[in-house]
């Protein structure tokens, strides 16, 4: 596990190692181990380590047996034993332990499609070089996994090509220019995150999850890089075509069947390390699922929680105990630690720094399970929003206005506040949000949304992030609807939130993550299934309690689903107001331009009020104290990011 940066396009070898050093010095807190530097004009990239494989002989740059092909690299491959035996066999000469010198001969091997020969989680840079070490680049290729657990981002500058895998990294090269995104801002407004594949720093892209990107060189002295264009490699419905196909005799597994045993599969490789392993244990069916799977091979687990009772496995476990004074205490570090700001992640700052803490340097979570087995309310409120926005469709514009589905806002998210106002806005223009299920994870309306930033309200479609929601929304409406909304939390919520908060929280403690239930294997199998194969109304998850069997104490099967969230409600009107007013009140001038102050004191006052949910007003804090230390007052810069650096899922 690492952090990995570069520029292609430098003709300076003296230039490339300062804009490197830079970048490389804003992630020592991702590999705190050791470093790596590959200086060849035009190209010079870094690494910094942390070690959790073959901890003498993983040090990076890696290279082929010729001195011709080089990688940095970030993530962890787990089916790398099988891979370096397969091409071992094909005569490659392995002069390390590492997973990572096994991408190296399997891109020597398969070229670009290596990509699909690898099982984990991964982004990696490429370095083509023909003539040796002390030649000319003429190639860098990257990727990034097929779910988004590891991040990449780039940006094209004055013709230069920069990568890292922070967002903060890059505007530590000072070649950036610190500038808000209008756009990636309406995107945060909508969801309390932003979609891939922008960042809110305008110019700076996300190679979006299971794309790869070719960047030739050509020979003159300095190339300009122009433009790019990221290419799938890894596509749901197509994978999805090929696993439905009817098998060609032979028996046939039960579905509980194979999901235990991917899953075990799963668990046993993501163990695989020379260092500890732990896991974050939250006393919901997902952690310790693993927790239970993991006991039964392995010795010593040391399991984690924050402010949740003991579960008894053969397990070491801690347990955080925060109160509101505590969170005041660490509330900086905490809201600095985010590389792009989130409604979400704080949680996993604790419960890494807790691990971190102990000694440990991974550990395991059960994230991806609530999005494969129907964990969220979501998988009923789509359904609910569907039909309210059909309806909507045949009740003429004017005459919504002035009728709203109170019944239906009711359901829509049980007691919240904010049921209704999602309800109202799908009644009142269903056609605002690709998808009915945008609707159910959306935090302030389309409407709202749009009078707030003075934008048409389906000016989203405009955007890279609208056409990536909308290809996600297209790519569902070829599966069942179960299967759909499981795509779409995979693709949005999931990668958005939930594992982008996940590598920033647990990299910031030099901490890696780890997540089985998003094993490649495992993820195209459930997607594969029917939903009546994977949804009872009865039991949520049923599909997945199931495979687990006796694994699971009864008393946990029965008891409702319980969140890994914190008493914010409580907390922000007790030990963090004044924290959260005075934040507030400190309004970005970044900001004031797009999203004026008099609105977000607006939405304080409804909390207040008990009119809105806390997290309308802490996502508002976020995205304030974020923009502040990353872009204060920048509205303009010296350098012109590359609109047409954009990238183009196809």
């Amino acid at each position: 596990m690492c952090g990995i940066c570069g520029v292609v396009g430098i003709g300076s070898r003296e230039r490339g190692e300062t804009l490197v050093r830079r970048m490389m010095a804003a992630m020592i807190h991702r590999g705190p181990d050791g470093e790596g530097v590959l200086m060849a004009p035009p190209v010079a990239c870094g690494m910094r380590r942390l070690s959790i494989i073959d901890l003498p002989g993983g040090n990076q740059p890696i290279w082929n047996e010729s001195n011709t092909i080089a990688l940095v690299f970030n993530g962890e491959i787990y089916n790398f034993r099988e891979l370096r035996k397969e091409l071992e066999s094909a005569g490659h000469t392995f002069r390390t332990n590492s997973d990572t010198e096994a991408i190296v001969h399997a891109f020597e091997t398969w070229g670009e499609k290596c990509v699909e020969r690898l099982h984990g989680m991964f982004a990696f840079a490429i370095i083509e070089m023909p003539q040796g070490p002390a030649g000319r680049p003429a190639r860098v290729f990257m990727a990034r996994d097929r779910m988004g657990i590891k991040p990449l981002y780039y940006a094209i500058v004055e013709d230069k090509f920069f990568f890292a895998s922070e967002v903060r990294a890059l505007l530590a090269s000072e070649a950036i220019p610190a500038r808000l995104s209008p756009d990636a801002l309406s995107s945060y407004l909508l969801f309390g995150s932003v979609s891939e594949p922008v960042t809110l720093v305008d110019g700076v892209f996300s190679l979006p999850p299971g794309h790869y990107l070719d960047i030739p060189i050509l020979r003159e002295s300095t190339p300009a890089v122009t433009a790019v264009a990221p290419q799938p490699y890894w596509n749901a419905a197509k994978e999805r075509e090929r696993r439905q196909a009817p098998a060609s005799g032979g028996s046939v597994e039960s579905p509980q069947a194979r999901v235990r045993s991917l899953l075990e599969q799963a668990v046993a490789s993501h163990f695989i390390a020379d260092v500890p392993v732990g896991v974050f244990l939250s006393s919901g069916l997902d952690s310790t699922a693993i927790a239970a799977i993991a006991s039964r091979t392995q010795k010593s687990i040391h399991t984690f929680t924050v402010a949740f009772p003991d579960v008894e496995f053969s397990t070491e476990h801690s347990e955080c105990t925060l109160s509101g004074d505590e969170m005041l205490a660490r509330l900086d570090e905490a809201v600095a630690s985010f590389d792009q700001p989130s409604m979400d992640g704080v949680n996993t700052y604790f419960v890494s720094w807790a691990a971190r803490q102990a000694g440990l340097k991974v550990a395991l979570s059960g994230l991806g399970s609530d999005e494969l087995f129907g964990g969220y309310t979501s998988f009923d409120a789509t359904s609910k929003v569907r039909r309210l926005a059909s309806a909507a469709r045949w009740v003429p514009k004017p005459l919504r206005r002035w009728t709203t589905p109170q019944s239906g806002g009711a359901k829509l998210a049980g007691s919240s506040p904010d049921a209704l106002r999602k309800a109202a806005a799908a009644w009142l223009d269903p056609s605002s949000l690709p998808h009915p299920y945008y609707f159910t994870r959306s935090l302030f309306t389309p409407q709202v949304v749009s009078d707030w930033l003075h934008r048409d309200g389906n000016s989203w479609t405009t955007t890279k992030w609208g056409k990536w929601l909308a290809d996600s929304a297209n790519e569902a409406r070829s599966m069942d609807e179960f299967t759909g909304v499981s795509w779409l939390e995979l693709r949005s919520y999931l990668v958005n939130t939930l594992l982008r908060d996940t590598d920033a929280m647990s990299m910031h403690h030099s901490l890696e993550v780890r997540v089985p239930f998003l094993d490649s294997s495992l993820v195209e199998y459930v997607l594969s299934l029917p939903e009546s194969q994977k949804r009872n109304p009865a039991q949520p998850k049923a599909l997945l309690i199931a495979a687990l069997g006796e694994l699971l104490p009864k008393d946990m099967i029965a008891q409702p689903k319980r969140t890994f969230t914190f008493p914010w409600e409580n907390w922000m009107r007790g030990a963090l107001r004044e924290r959260i007013v005075a934040g507030l009140g400190d309004w970005s001038p970044a900001l004031e331009p797009f999203l004026r102050g008099e609105n977000v004191g607006q939405v304080w006052d409804d909390f207040l009020a008990s009119r809105t949910t806390w997290s309308r007003p802490w996502s508002l804090y976020v995205l304030n104290e974020w923009v502040k230390r990353n872009l204060g007052g920048n509205l303009s810069g010296n350098s012109e990011p590359r609109k047409d650096a954009a990238v183009s899922v196809a």
